[in-house]
């Protein structure tokens, strides 16, 4: 399925201030593969996926969602298509209950307010925070609100699911219906986190970023247990693969 397809082709992108974040990277992410993406602090992780709905355009080389080239004018409609978990969740909660920043993007597709509702209810439920529905968010706890921004983005139902650091403010129980509901997403899904048993759990490749390029690319469970690799990247071997 050609909506589902992520191309990046020798991307590069510089911010303002000179830091050079991407550098000729290329890849390509099929209909329903789930990729995570890992490397250090400032390899470029987050940057990569800003570029998957348009919130950076790059400089250098082309980035393709589905059928459509990104540029200025598609990234309106390739933003229908791709929905980003922010790494910080106020970027995303700006409603004055829950209810309504899970409702914002359903009722911008034009569905009806019965349906809405029911759409609400239902990804709340999944994240375990329906009991929340009518609170501010701006009253929740780190780990809610992650959670709720999670859900304001599954009730989209995008064709690509991006997250970035989706289980860095989340607690255990929390952290395990995450992964169990990001299981369960059939479509292509791309997740940057430094959380590498998450990774090792949810996605079949892994693409390694150092320095703004690919150094890896492959089946998750043979990247993330190549020790060396990993220590090469100022990354730690999965716990659930370490040996006391």
């Amino acid at each position: 399925m050609s909506h589902h397809l992520v191309v990046f082709d020798s991307v590069f992108f510089c911010y303002p201030d000179g830091t050079e974040a991407i550098k000729g990277v290329s890849f390509r992410i099929t209909h329903g593969e789930s990729v995570g993406i890992v490397g250090a602090n400032g390899a470029g992780k987050s940057t990569l996926l800003m570029h998957m709905n348009g919130y950076l355009i790059p400089m250098k080389g082309s980035v393709i969602i589905g059928d459509l080239y990104l540029d200025k004018k598609t990234r309106q409609e390739i933003r229908k298509k791709v929905g980003v978990v922010f790494q910080n969740p106020d970027d995303q909660l700006f409603m004055p209950t829950v209810f309504d920043d899970v409702a914002f993007g359903p009722l911008n597709l034009g569905m009806s307010e019965e349906k809405v509702r029911e759409r609400v209810d239902e990804v709340l439920k999944t994240v375990g925070c329906l009991s929340l529905k009518d609170k501010p968010p701006h009253h929740l706890s780190a780990g809610q609100k992650s959670a709720v921004a999670i859900a304001s983005v599954i009730a989209m139902r995008p064709d690509i699911l991006v997250m970035d650091e989706p289980a860095s403010n989340l607690d255990p129980r929390s952290r395990r219906q995450l992964i169990n509901l990001l299981r369960e997403f059939e479509h292509t899904k791309v997740i940057a986190s430094h959380d590498l048993d998450m990774i090792l759990d949810v996605c079949k490749r892994c693409i390694v970023i150092k320095e703004g390029r690919v150094v890896a690319d492959g089946p998750a469970d043979r990247i993330l247990s190549d020790r060396v690799q990993l220590e090469e990247n100022n990354l730690e071997l999965p716990l659930s693969l370490q040996r006391l």
